[in-house]
């Protein structure tokens, strides 16, 4: 995967709730909610650099955690082979609304 913010927030959905309280907070007050290291650093009356430590610890344990475990990658594999069934039923013309749903339900 190439997008590097597209990553960062699937290793959170995936992983987020296996992090500390901190971890998890500052990772998406950073991430998702867009704050500055400042902005969190004055929130959580600690350092900028601590904020910063704080959120590459928390992606770096995503990280392994996703090395281990694999689960974004078997993800990203099913949801490309469930694109490529899709595409294929549509050039043989039999994809009606109700199987293109239902197609779409396995992916989430």
């Amino acid at each position: 995967m190439d997008d590097s913010r597209v990553m960062r927030s699937m290793l959170f959905d995936f992983y987020g709730e296996l992090l500390t309280e901190k971890q998890r907070e500052y990772f998406d007050l950073h991430y998702n909610e867009d704050l500055s290291l400042a902005e969190i650093a004055e929130q959580g009356g600690i350092s900028r650099q601590g904020v910063w430590d704080m959120i590459r610890r928390a992606e770096a344990a995503m990280i392994q955690i996703e090395e281990k475990t694999g689960l974004i990658k078997r993800f990203i594999e099913r949801n490309a082979q469930i694109d490529e069934l899709e595409n294929e039923l549509a050039d043989m013309g039999v994809l009606s609304g109700d199987i293109r749903a239902k197609l779409e339900n396995l992916k989430i």
